[in-house]
């Protein structure tokens, strides 16, 4: 018996088949991707099973056929012949936004799937292909449980003091808060460290940093508060994302004549690495052109591990020091030179890399780096997100 776990987005689909061992979960025995289900891409299954080598194959799209039920059938086939002992008895679906509605995870009803349609807006780059993905496995596979697991349910350990706007109490009360996100991968590393570090019951810091990228503070393996707030788009800069930013630069904009969908697409896809370098949204892209002497390549990686710094230095503030400071996502889990920048940028804390640590670590387990005598420990934890939701859709069962 298993757990499928997928995360749909708009061009691509992450899965992971979980074993049930007993009361739990155990390790993937099989995670892979689909990519190019974009329209007019040119689909591709890649996945790796346990003992094996990554393999790879295109997906066959049939005349007329939707390329991502092509996907679903290339994936059902991939289960049905190399996969029969691991029957899938409930797929867990990653949802980034749960809003008000959810503060946990759900089967899911067609209730369920209008109210979380209601939250498109929120989240435009996510969850309509969350929820479109769901729609889609519903139907591929009807006799499957399908559980929707939510990147806000961790954070509603949240005070109000952390949710609230200093805004007009009525639309507080319609929901104009903030939220917080990453919370699949912020409760997957809190486990974690909750296995390899007694002082992370204490004030702790974690950085998802990837294309997405926020920061979370946590006492006692609980959010106490977090970068990203009532969308995606608050916070540290991102690949693509702007992060905070003042709202007076909206008003401006739109009193420049800028619409709606302009400013959605300059906020969501023209922003971050990629607006402030002009080049790339790929962390490693910048640092080739920055080694290669490119100014703004430079100063876009510059600024992000700023901004790093600066939210590290105030979700510390919150909690009341820092004991533990753990690096995840696909920059936080590869880029040693990010993780230096900032714990050099954090020394005044006490925190000190060991740099020897800090250059081995590459994302492929979970290591300390910090030095002997930093006051701080500092981690590099590989996220698992998909586990997490596994783990939940086998409360379901």
């Amino acid at each position: 018996m298993s757990i499928l776990s997928v995360n749909a987005g708009s061009s691509s689909l992450k899965f992971a088949l979980y074993p049930i061992e007993g009361a739990g979960i155990g390790e993937a025995e099989v995670t892979g991707n689909i990519e190019g289900l974009e329209p007019s891409g040119q689909p591709r299954i890649s996945f790796c099973a346990t003992g094996q080598n990554k393999a790879s194959a295109p997906v066959v799209v049939k005349p007329e056929q939707d390329v991502f039920d092509a996907a679903l059938d290339t994936l059902k086939g991939l289960l049905a012949t190399r996969f029969t002992h691991l029957k899938v008895q409930a797929i867990a679906h990653r949802v980034v936004h749960g809003g008000s509605y959810f503060s946990s995870s759900v089967r899911v009803t067609s209730e369920v799937l209008t109210q979380l349609a209601s939250l498109n807006a929120l989240a435009p780059l996510h969850q309509p292909h969350n929820l479109a993905g769901i729609e889609a496995f519903a139907e591929s596979f009807p006799d499957v449980a399908q559980i929707a697991c939510f990147d806000t349910a961790f954070h509603r350990t949240l005070s109000p003091l952390e949710t609230t706007f200093a805004i007009d109490r009525q639309l507080t009360e319609q929901g104009v808060r903030r939220y917080g996100f990453h919370g699949l991968s912020y409760q997957y590393v809190a486990q974690v460290l909750q296995r390899e570090s007694p002082r992370s019951a204490g004030r702790t810091v974690m950085a998802h940093l990837g294309n997405g990228a926020s920061v979370c503070a946590t006492t006692q393996h609980q959010s106490r508060a977090t970068t990203m707030g009532f969308s995606a788009l608050d916070g540290l800069m991102m690949g693509t994302r702007s992060g905070a930013l003042d709202p007076g630069v909206l008003l401006y904009l739109m009193e420049q004549g800028w619409g709606h969908d302009q400013i959605q697409k300059l906020l969501y896809k023209q922003s971050g690495l990629l607006g402030v370098s002009g080049e790339s949204a790929d962390m490693r892209t910048l640092r080739a052109s920055s080694a290669a002497g490119s100014a703004t390549a430079r100063f876009a990686t510059d600024l992000f591990a700023h901004r790093v710094v600066r939210e590290v230095g105030a979700l510390s503030a919150c909690i009341g020091g820092l004991d533990v400071l753990a690096f995840t996502g696909g920059i936080g889990e590869h880029d040693a030179v990010l993780r230096q920048q900032v714990c050099d940028a954090l020394a005044y804390m006490g925190v000190h890399m060991d740099a020897s640590r800090n250059t081995q670590a590459t994302g492929d387990s979970v290591v300390a780096v910090h030095a002997d005598n930093s006051a701080i420990e500092v981690w590099v934890v590989p996220t698992d997100e998909g586990r997490v939701a596994a783990q939940d859709a086998l409360a379901f069962l």
